[in-house]
């Protein structure tokens, strides 16, 4: 019993320590806009995994925008005012790769960051070693596998919990969550590494690891191309207050559910046709093409006439200077040539 003031003060500073944690992590998330109750309440408990999660939102945005750069629409200020409120867009095929991507970021980001030990309640996937090879096989499972199943439970709690209403747009968004989590689960890799004398693979040592995340987009672009259009309808029976998702096929309404196909798991889905981008309207989240570049000798959709929507556009002309043909003289100085470029660009009308 000697030590055990010391025992008791070391308890102390503990609990101190955590009650400062506690304390400092509620303040920070209730300054965070557009936070529901529940989704402020997971960040006290996790405030490194929000972190995380809106880092990943960001890489999801940069993605899309990477992978749209150059169409009328370009996936540009779709958050009206935060990272973690409502996406502002029209429920289109646009906006299920939004949730998509946008979700697949999330994930990939906080498994990447549990890895590194940047979150305290998560870190390499132990179930990985748990499960060994049979005795034919030359590998076992070691390293730091990626904790998928932690990334895809805390970004399903955080980002689904702004889906409160029971409508088709709250339904659609969940579907689409859905997809780019999965997506980045299904795109896990094996990796290995040798061990054996003189550089021989007489044993191996695998784990799982993230793809990258240009990966991930280039798959979730290929599934924005094949959405699939849906509309809510009832539930049949006991549930008959609750709505599902059914395919609307060749713009026709479905009334029930009888014969009603649901979309599959893994396809985005959408609710309305996208409009053509071309004029702006701030409500439903479209920018318009004016003032945006383009390109004159193109063939892609970044071709003037194409992205101006047949308005026209302007030319400028500019003139670009740099230093250049740099040499060193002895001693001590660099002497420069001033290049000048004289180039053409073009922006919609």
């Amino acid at each position: 019993m000697r030590n055990l003031p010391l025992i008791m003060c070391i308890i102390f500073m503990f609990l101190r320590e955590r009650i400062v944690v506690s304390f400092t992590s509620s303040v920070l998330c209730s300054r965070v806009p557009g936070l529901s109750p529940y989704q402020k309440q997971l960040c006290i408990e996790a405030p490194d995994a929000v972190v995380s999660l809106s880092a990943g939102q960001l890489l999801g945005a940069h993605e899309c925008q990477r992978q749209f750069k150059g169409h009328r629409w370009n996936c540009t200020q779709v958050w009206k005012k935060d990272m973690f409120g409502h996406i502002v867009i029209i429920g289109s095929r646009e906006a299920s790769f939004i949730y998509g991507i946008t979700s697949a970021g999330a994930v990939h980001a906080i498994t990447a960051a549990c890895a590194k030990g940047n979150i305290t309640m998560c870190g390499c996937d132990s179930k990985q070693k748990m499960q060994f090879a049979s005795e034919s096989d030359s590998w076992k499972w070691g390293g730091c596998s990626a904790d998928i199943g932690f990334g895809m439970r805390f970004t399903m709690k955080f980002l689904d919990a702004r889906e409160i209403e029971n409508d088709d747009r709250s339904l659609m968004n969940l579907h689409n969550n859905r997809v780019g989590r999965k997506i980045v689960k299904l795109l896990l890799r094996t990796e290995c590494k040798c061990h054996g004398v003189s550089g021989s693979c007489a044993m191996k040592t695998c784990w799982k690891s993230l793809p990258s995340f240009q990966t991930i987009g280039d798959v979730m672009i290929k599934k924005y191309r094949k959405a699939k259009m849906v509309q809510a309808i009832p539930m049949v029976g006991n549930d008959a207050d609750q709505l599902q998702l059914v395919l609307k096929r060749r713009g026709k309404l479905q009334h029930t559910s009888v014969n009603s196909q649901k979309p599959k798991r893994m396809e985005l889905v959408y609710l309305q046709p996208s409009p053509n981008y071309c004029e702006r309207d701030i409500v439903s989240g479209i920018l318009g093409t004016s003032g945006r570049q383009c390109n004159r000798t193109s063939s892609s959709l970044d071709k003037c006439d194409l992205l101006c929507c047949g308005r026209g556009y302007n030319t400028h002309q500019i003139i670009r200077s740099w230093q250049c043909n740099c040499k060193f003289k002895w001693c001590c100085t660099v002497n420069c040539d001033i290049c000048t470029e004289h180039i053409e660009e073009y922006t919609c009308k």
